[in-house]
């Protein structure tokens, strides 16, 4: 179901888009690693944005995004679920602490985010993120 999508919603699905291209050109590991999940978090404020209202009165609101998002938006609920579980390692990249990221981790939860940003833009009924240049294709082994 798509929902009416306003210029806040637009601007903050604009702003994940451009903390994904700057999570791509992060040279450290941790860096693009605590980045990414940045990005994650501006879409899914702009899916809560777009379906602001639809929870029931009365119901008390948690602050957490990754839970509203599963209340309000249960076809994301394994995607709020995927990126609330790096919670841990995320803090742990934002304090610098760079041997507990590989450079897979790293581009492997950037692809993700940005996986999450198409879905969540066809979720709303808006045109095709297309994916980053070389974030989208799987790492080879090598």
């Amino acid at each position: 179901m798509a929902a009416r999508v306003g210029v806040g919603v637009m601007d903050m699905l604009t702003h994940a888009h451009s903390c994904l291209q700057e999570a791509a050109l992060a040279v450290r590991p941790a860096d693009r690693y605590a980045m990414a999940p940045l990005a994650a978090l501006r879409t899914a404020a702009a899916v809560l944005a777009a379906r602001a209202g639809i929870e029931q009165p009365g119901r008390r609101q948690s602050r957490n995004a990754w839970v509203l998002l599963a209340r309000v938006a249960p076809e994301l609920e394994e995607w709020a679920a995927f990126f609330a579980a790096g919670a841990g390692k995320r803090a742990a990249a934002q304090a610098g602490i760079s041997t507990a990221i590989t450079t897979r981790e790293a581009d492997d939860l950037l692809r993700e985010a940005d996986t999450f940003l198409g879905v969540a833009t066809r979720l709303l009924g808006l045109p095709h993120h297309p994916p980053l240049p070389g974030v989208a294709a799987p790492l080879r082994a090598g």
